[in-house]
C-alpha cells in the first residue's frame, strides 16, 4: 500500500505550528483557519472515502460492482434498502465481510412507515404471522396492479415491504431487540468472501443489515481508499434517505460518485438537484466529485432520450472532465462472462444461474440476456464490417445469447465492455486514486495555507521595521521622545476637551443613565415633600404667626392664612429642591473624576508631567461654581412659588369655586375656631395651586436650567484647561529629561526583546515553511511552495 513520503511525515506538527503562529497575534485571530484544518485532516488521513449516491435504481451498486470487476454488492431493479455497504482494502488471504443487522425495533418502525406509506392501516407486529401474510398479500395485489415491482413509486415501496418482512422472518435468531447485532463471516460459517458476499446479496438478507463491510483485494482499494455504497435519496423509507444525505454531509466523506439517473429518465429529479447542493456545502467533498450518468444504453435506442441527456450535460455540467456516461449492466456482466465459455453456456449454468431459475423449472431470461441482445442488433454500436449478427425468432432469447457468443467470442465482449463506458470511468477513477488523489489534496493543502502565510509574512515584516527603525541609542531616543512631547500634550489637551464635552453632551441628551437616575430621584423627592407638607399643614400655626404680626388685631384673614401657607410650602420645598440639586452635582462630578483617573490621556499626562497639571483642583473648584449656580437658580425657581398660579382666581374654575367655599365657611366667626375647622378645604386650595406649579420646575423648566449651567460652565473649563495643558511644556520637558534616561533604556531593551520574540517566531515559521515546502517538493508540486521570510526583506518592504 502506498504511504506518504518520509518529508511529510511531521506535516500535521508543521501546520499546527504556523497556526498556533497565527493565534499568537490578536490582530489576525479572525482568520478562519477552518480550511486548513479540513484539509490537512484529508491530506494525512490514512482513510480516502469515496461515497456512491444517487436515486435507488440509479445502478450504484452494480457500477461499484463493474468497478472492482466482483459481484459483491447487491442490485436490483426496484429494490432499495437502507443499507450502508462499505468496501476496505484488505489482503487475498484475509479477504472476509463483517455483518450488522437492524435491530427490531429499527425494523418495526421501518415497516410501519412502508404500511403508512401503502395505506395499510394495521399497526406491524413483526412476530405476528398472520398480520405478517396478511401484508404480504396486500403487497403482492399492489405489485400486480402496479404491473410490476419496478413500474411505480408505490409498487417499489411494497417489494421493500415484502423483503423487510421476509428478512426478519429467515434471520430472526441474528436480530436483537433495540442493538445492533455484528457478525463476522466465519459466525455465519461462510469459508470466503464469495459466499459471505452472496448471502448479504440476497434482497431479503439485504432488507435487515443495517451495514455491510467488505474487505477485499483490489488496486482501487489501495492507499486507504474507501468505497462506500448508500442507500437511494428517494428510498421508500425517508430514514434512509437521509442517511445518504448525512454521509454526503460527513467531514469524514472526500469524494463522491453521483450517480444520475436523467439516461433513463431523461431529466434531473427533485432529489438529485438536492444531493449536487449539499455537496457543495461539504468543504471536505471541494471539486473531488464524479458524475456518472448510469444506464447509458436506454440512450442508443430512444433519439429523444439521447438528445435530452446531452442538452443537460452540455447545459448544467461545463467542466465536463469529471462526467461519464455508463452501462454498469453490460460493463459489469460483460467482465463475468469473458471467464464463461460454451461449456457452461457462456454463464447461463454459472454467473446467471440463479436469476435463470423459473417456476415449474422453466428458465427465465436474465436481464443483462435481453440487453446483450439488444445491444448486439438494435444499438447501432457494432459495425456490420466486423460483427454480422442476427436475431433469430425461433430461438429464445437465451438460445440467441449463447449462439451469438459462440460465433462472435471475445472481439464482441470486448466491444460491448467498451461501450458500456466501465473502461473509461474506471481508468479514470484509477488515475485519479493512483496519481491525481495525493498530490491534489496537498495541493489544496497548500493553497488554503498560502493566505495564512501571506498574512504572517506581511505582519512579521511591518512589525519588525517598526521596532528595527526606533533608534538604538539613548539619547536619540530621548531627542525623539523630547520631539514629540509638545505633540503629545497638545493631543492630552484635545482628549480631555472632547472627553468633557461628551459627557455634557450625555447630560444633556439623556444619555447618561446615571444621571437620569438621579434627577428622577430629586423628582419624586419633590413631589413626596409636598405631598408631605400638604399633609401637615397646620392652619392653627399659620393663623398664630399671621396674628402676631399683627398685635393690633384678634382676628385674621383667610388670605393672611393663604399668605403664610405659600411663604410656608416655598421654603420648604426650596430647602428640598437645594438638597436634591447638591446631590446631583455632586455624584455627577464624582463619576466624572473617576472616568478621568481611568482615562488613557490623564495616565499620560502624569508620565509627562509627574502630576494632573491642576485637572482635579479645576474640578473641584468648579464642581462648587455648578453648585452654587444650581443653588440660585433653586431659590429663585422656589420663590416664584409664592405666587398664586394666574389661574388661581379664574372663573368658572374649581379653585375659585373652592375659594369661595371656604371662604364662607371661615365667615361663620371671627375667632381661629372656624378657620381650623376649614383647614381640609385650606389644605385642598393649596394643593390645587402647588401641584401644577411644582410639576412645570421638576418636569420642564428645572432640567433645562441644570443643562444650560452645566454646558455654559463645563464646557468653556474644558478648552482653558486644555489650552493650560499646553501650556505645560516648560515643565513637562524638565520632567521628562528627569525620567527619560530610565524609560529610554527599558523601551530599547523591550524593543530588542520584541526583535528577539518576532526573530524567533520567524525561525519557527520559516522551520515549518521548510518542512511543509519539502513535503510539496516530494509532491512535485513545486508551482504550490510556501513563501518563506527573509530578513533581508526588511529594507526591501520599506522602500517598496
Amino acid at each position: 500500500m502506498p504511504s506518504l513520503p518520509f518529508q511529510c511525515h511531521n506535516l500535521k506538527e508543521q501546520v499546527e505550528s504556523i497556526l498556533q503562529l497565527l493565534q499568537q497575534e490578536p490582530s489576525l485571530r479572525s482568520q478562519d483557519v477552518t480550511p486548513v484544518q479540513t484539509s490537512l485532516g484529508k491530506a494525512i488521513s490514512p482513510r480516502f472515502e469515496i461515497v456512491f449516491a444517487g436515486a435507488f435504481s440509479a445502478g450504484k451498486s452494480m457500477l461499484i460492482n463493474a468497478l472492482l470487476e466482483r459481484e459483491l454488492l447487491y442490485s436490483a431493479e426496484g429494490h432499495a434498502t437502507g443499507t450502508e455497504c462499505k468496501i476496505e482494502y484488505a489482503q487475498a488471504d484475509e479477504e472476509r465481510v463483517v455483518l450488522t443487522f437492524l435491530s427490531a425495533a429499527e425494523i418495526r418502525e421501518q415497516a410501519n412507515s412502508l404500511c403508512q406509506q401503502l395505506g395499510f392501516t394495521t399497526t406491524v407486529d413483526i412476530n405476528q404471522a398472520e398480520v405478517i401474510s396478511l401484508l404480504h398479500q396486500g403487497c403482492e395485489v399492489i405489485i400486480q396492479q402496479e404491473g410490476g415491482e419496478s413500474k411505480s413509486e408505490r409498487a417499489k415501496q411494497a417489494k421493500a415491504l415484502i423483503l423487510l418482512l421476509q428478512g426478519y422472518e429467515v434471520n430472526r435468531q441474528h436480530i436483537h431487540a433495540v442493538n445492533n447485532a455484528t457478525y463476522s463471516m466465519e459466525q455465519f460459517n461462510f469459508s470466503n468472501l464469495k459466499e459471505a458476499a452472496g448471502y448479504a446479496r440476497r434482497g431479503s438478507n439485504s432488507a435487515v443489515l443495517k451495514q455491510i463491510e467488505y474487505y477485499c483485494k483490489h488496486p482501487l482499494l489501495e492507499d486507504g481508499n474507501v468505497i462506500i455504497d448508500t442507500p437511494g435519496i428517494d428510498a421508500p423509507v425517508e430514514k434512509d434517505a437521509q442517511l445518504t444525505y448525512s454521509k454526503i454531509q460527513h467531514p469524514d466523506t472526500s469524494a463522491v460518485v453521483c450517480v444520475l439517473k436523467p439516461a433513463s429518465a431523461g431529466d434531473m429529479t427533485k432529489e438529485e438537484t438536492e444531493l449536487l447542493e449539499k455537496m457543495r456545502q461539504n468543504a471536505g467533498i471541494r471539486d473531488r466529485v464524479f458524475y456518472v450518468f448510469n444506464r447509458i444504453d436506454e440512450t442508443w435506442y430512444n433519439t429523444q432520450l439521447r438528445q435530452r441527456l446531452d442538452d443537460l450535460v452540455n447545459g448544467q455540467f461545463r467542466d465536463t472532465s469529471r462526467v461519464y456516461k455508463t452501462s454498469g449492466l453490460l460493463g459489469f456482466y460483460g467482465s463475468q462472462i469473458k471467464q464463461t465459455s460454451i461449456r457452461d453456456r457462456f454463464g447461463l449454468d454459472s454467473v446467471f444461474v440463479e436469476s435463470s431459475k423459473g417456476v415449474d423449472g422453466k428458465e427465465e431470461t436474465p436481464q443483462f440476456v435481453y440487453a446483450f441482445n439488444n445491444y448486439c442488433v438494435s444499438s447501432g454500436k457494432l459495425s456490420s464490417s466486423n460483427f454480422r449478427i442476427s436475431l433469430n425468432g425461433y430461438e429464445t432469447p437465451n438460445q440467441n445469447y449463447v449462439r451469438i457468443l459462440a460465433e462472435q467470442g471475445i472481439p464482441l465482449i470486448d466491444q460491448l465492455i467498451q461501450d458500456s463506458g466501465i473502461e473509461e470511468f474506471r481508468t479514470a477513477i484509477t488515475r485519479y486514486l493512483t496519481e491525481e488523489k495525493r498530490p491534489q489534496l496537498f495541493k489544496n493543502l497548500a493553497d488554503d495555507l498560502e493566505d495564512i502565510c501571506i498574512k504572517l509574512k506581511k505582519y512579521y515584516q511591518t512589525l519588525h521595521h517598526e521596532l528595527d527603525s526606533q533608534p538604538r541609542e539613548i539619547e536619540m531616543m530621548k531627542a525623539q521622545e523630547l520631539q514629540r512631547l509638545n505633540q503629545q500634550l497638545q493631543q492630552v489637551g484635545r482628549d480631555f476637551n472632547q472627553h468633557i464635552t461628551e459627557e455634557v453632551n450625555d447630560v444633556i441628551n439623556s444619555a447618561c443613565d446615571e444621571f437620569e437616575a438621579d434627577f428622577r430621584l430629586l423628582q419624586s423627592r419633590m413631589i413626596r415633600r409636598l405631598d408631605e407638607l400638604l399633609d401637615t399643614f397646620s392652619v392653627a400655626d399659620a393663623y398664630r404667626r399671621a396674628t402676631l404680626s399683627h398685635p393690633r388685631n384678634a382676628t385674621a384673614p383667610l388670605l393672611a392664612i393663604l399668605v403664610e401657607a405659600f411663604y410656608y410650602l416655598a421654603n420648604e420645598l426650596e430647602d428640598i429642591l437645594i438638597d436634591s440639586s447638591q446631590e446631583i452635582v455632586g455624584n455627577l462630578f464624582q463619576r466624572l473624576m473617576g472616568k478621568i483617573r481611568k482615562s488613557e490621556y490623564y495616565r499620560q499626562l502624569y508620565r509627562l508631567l509627574g502630576n494632573d497639571a491642576g485637572v482635579e483642583q479645576e474640578l473641584k473648584a468648579l464642581e462648587k461654581q455648578v453648585t452654587q449656580s444650581l443653588i440660585d437658580a433653586a431659590s429663585v425657581e422656589c420663590d416664584r412659588f409664592v405666587r398664586e398660579s394666574p389661574k388661581f382666581y379664574d372663573e368658572d374654575t374649581f379653585s375659585i369655586y373652592q375659594f369661595r367655599q371656604t371662604l364662607l365657611q371661615t365667615s361663620q366667626s371671627y375667632d381661629s375656631e372656624s378657620m381650623v375647622e376649614a383647614e381640609p378645604a385650606i389644605r385642598q386650595l393649596l394643593k390645587l395651586d402647588f401641584e401644577p406649579k411644582v410639576s412645570h420646575t421638576i418636569r420642564k423648566t428645572f432640567r433645562q436650567t441644570i443643562n444650560q449651567i452645566l454646558k455654559t460652565q463645563l464646557l468653556p473649563m474644558a478648552e482653558k484647561q486644555g489650552d493650560e495643558i499646553l501650556q505645560q511644556y516648560p515643565q513637562a520637558r524638565i520632567y521628562l529629561e528627569e525620567t527619560l534616561q530610565q524609560e529610554a533604556e527599558e523601551k530599547i531593551a523591550n524593543n530588542n526583546r520584541l526583535l528577539g520574540v518576532i526573530r524567533g517566531k520567524v525561525d519557527v515559521y520559516n522551520s515549518a515553511v521548510t518542512n511543509i515546502n519539502g513535503c510539496l517538493q516530494a509532491m512535485q508540486l513545486y508551482e504550490h511552495l510556501l513563501p518563506m521570510i527573509n530578513i533581508g526583506e526588511w529594507a526591501d518592504l520599506v522602500q517598496g
